[in-house]
């Protein structure tokens, strides 16, 4: 019998901190940890789930995961996302495929904040992740 049967995070109580790209991120669901003070339960999923936020005029630094693919869900705003060198507007609503090894950026281009739903599988570990020095 597991110890713990409802596994709930509510993003208003997430806790934000600027991430590797840049961003301001919260880690949802991460299978390897949690918030300070909070146990870490069995999680049987193999991919993580985050919430970015980009503010208006900030852009990502470029960057990859070289093992991981990455979905994003557009839950608000808009941008531009630019994947391999290859540039295409995104708004609320839409969902992106991200191959692994892919190098990419976001630019917030519009007047309210650029939040995406983030999961990646496998999991996000800072080792796969490579930031890349323009």
């Amino acid at each position: 019998m597991r110890a713990i049967s409802i596994i709930m995070r509510d993003i208003r109580n997430c806790e934000y901190f600027r991430a590797m790209d840049g961003s301001t991120l919260c880690e949802l669901l991460h299978p390897a940890r949690q918030p300070s003070g909070v146990p870490v339960p069995e999680m049987e999923i193999p991919f993580s789930i985050a919430h970015a936020i980009i503010k208006p005029g900030e852009t990502t630094k470029l960057h990859r995961l070289h093992r991981s693919v990455e979905i994003y869900y557009v839950l608000e705003g808009e941008g531009i996302i630019s994947i391999d060198g290859e540039s295409a507007p995104v708004h609320s609503g839409q969902v992106i495929y991200i191959h692994p090894g892919s190098t990419q950026q976001l630019r917030n281009t519009g007047n309210s904040i650029l939040s995406i739903l983030c999961i990646v599988h496998p999991m996000w570990r800072s080792e796969d992740e490579e930031v890349i020095e323009e």
